[in-house]
């Protein structure tokens, strides 16, 4: 028979998303029993692992397909400014956390880190141009330089420089205030942080089935994955941040708001290069432009990283394929969540985005040889020996209405006692936030109790910063005192 326990607060996944809501929850209510549910051995194991994504901290400063051309030639910046604003409430609440004893020394998961938006051609140069006269006079892009002497370009970047054509045009735009972020060991401080204060931490252990209790709340049914031990968990409320795992549970969960959705999992490579003399040539994120066809996670981008208090490079993403819905998962993942509710959905996603698949197909078939020389496009005289693959995270995208859809998405009950966050893009950067929606949403009569904290944990609460640029300066001057970023 298996064991039973219950607890206030089931969160499922020990990832940035679990650990920041548990991390709040925990300063909103202390006394509060508060639960994680890990399947594998080791918080942050999935995409919040260092290595499992790019680390960067999202905030719209350089990634282009935020701003993409209109037909008429404009640029729309709405989505780089919606990121932005999203990371900033971020920024606020590691600060925060830093200055109340949450978190410990900010450099053992933050580093400050130029972002840097990259083009060659004189189209290019033309784009790059306008989006960055477009951006210089918002409130929250500010001071970016745009760069087209080639001779800056080398002292910026050398290792980018060197072997490169000065005869081909080439523009930056040059925002110092970017950063490196490795959300694995953040994920283990707020992790730490809960289990100091009483958070309960279950690894190996696997949600079979979500059923609801007649008085309120759920029942999880767990299994020990390591000894196939049986037990019952009881929660008054369960978070679903198990990546690419949460569709399966929230399609377990039988809530009718779940129904429709879909995922298409997307797996990917970089190249990595530890070599210190390469390293030390290169301290930016430097972004292109997405392919033609491509998703735009795949926008291709150089790299500083900052792992365990090495310094590397990273190139890519490289995008692969697999059914696993985790990059520790089954490859039953995708047939499994196949369902009555969703598969025109899926099926018509599948006839929109034959341009997505072809593009996937491509990539399978790229060799390492050939993905050196997409390299070359930032590296001009990239050598096969210094470059060696390293496996990303499994992102699943969601299906929607037909539609592939690359963002994040909260899906929750009516009742607000369980919530779940699909889709992978932007991410970690955007967890605040989430898990502030999150509250909002399946906490509603608790928020005007809670708002005097929320809003020490993030001083802007409430507020759209671009409407505010003298509280903007403010937040940013104090975070940046707090996170030891300049």
């Amino acid at each position: 028979m298996p064991t039973s326990a219950t607890t206030d607060i089931a969160l499922v996944g020990a990832g940035i998303m679990s650990a920041t809501l548990g991390a709040i929850l925990r300063r909103l209510e202390p006394d509060a029993t508060i639960t994680v549910i890990e399947r594998l051995d080791a918080v942050g194991a999935e995409s919040s692992g260092p290595w499992n994504n790019a680390g960067t901290g999202h905030a719209g400063l350089c990634e282009l397909f935020y701003t993409p051309q209109l037909p008429d030639g404009s640029i729309d910046i709405a989505k780089a400014v919606r990121v932005n604003e999203q990371f900033q409430m971020t920024r606020q609440f590691w600060a925060y956390a830093v200055q109340s004893g949450l978190l410990g020394q900010p450099r053992d998961f933050v580093q400050p880190i130029p972002h840097v938006s990259f083009v060659h051609g004189a189209d290019g140069v033309d784009y790059l141009r306008r989006r960055h006269h477009v951006l210089a006079d918002h409130p929250l892009f500010g001071g970016a330089e745009f760069i087209t002497d080639f001779a800056e370009f080398a002292t910026r970047l050398p290792l980018m420089a060197t072997g490169r054509d000065p005869e081909v045009p080439v523009a930056l735009n040059w925002a110092s205030n970017g950063t490196d972020v490795d959300f694995g060991a953040l994920t283990k401080q707020l992790i730490g942080y809960g289990v100091r204060h009483g958070t309960t931490v279950l690894f190996d252990h696997e949600v079979r089935t979500l059923s609801r209790e007649p008085g309120g709340g759920w029942a999880l049914d767990l299994r020990n994955r390591r000894t196939g031990q049986r037990r019952r968990l009881k929660a008054k409320f369960v978070f679903l941040g198990a990546g690419g795992g949460a569709l399966g549970l929230l399609q377990k969960s039988g809530i009718p708001e779940a129904r429709g959705f879909g995922g298409f999992p997307i797996g990917g490579e970089f190249l990595r290069c530890g070599d210190p003399e390469l390293t030390g040539r290169h301290r930016a994120k430097v972004y292109g432009a997405p392919a033609a066809g491509a998703p735009s996670t795949t926008a291709p981008h150089l790299d500083t990283r900052v792992v365990d208090g090495a310094s590397w490079l990273l190139f890519g993403p490289f995008a692969g394929w697999s059914p696993k819905f985790l990059k520790h998962g089954r490859a039953t993942d995708l047939p499994r969540s196949v369902r009555l509710d969703n598969v025109l959905s899926l099926l018509g996603a599948g006839v929109g985005e034959r341009q997505l698949v072809g593009y996937l197909i491509g990539q399978l078939r790229r060799s390492h040889a050939a993905r050196i020389d997409e390299l070359r496009e930032f590296i001009p005289d990239a050598r096969d020996r210094d470059w060696s693959a390293v496996r990303a995270g499994q992102r699943v995208q969601v299906i929607r209405r037909g539609r592939l859809e690359f963002d994040t998405t909260i899906v929750s009950a009516a009742d607000g006692s369980i919530a779940g966050l699909l889709g992978a893009s932007p991410g970690a950067s955007t967890a605040v936030p989430a898990m502030l929606e999150v509250l909002t949403r399946c906490f509603p009569r608790r928020l005007a109790q809670w708002m005097p904290t929320l809003r020490e944990m993030v001083p802007s609460l409430g507020t759209r910063l671009s409407d505010e640029p003298a509280l903007f300066q403010q937040v940013r001057e104090w975070s940046n005192r707090q996170l030891q970023l300049g």
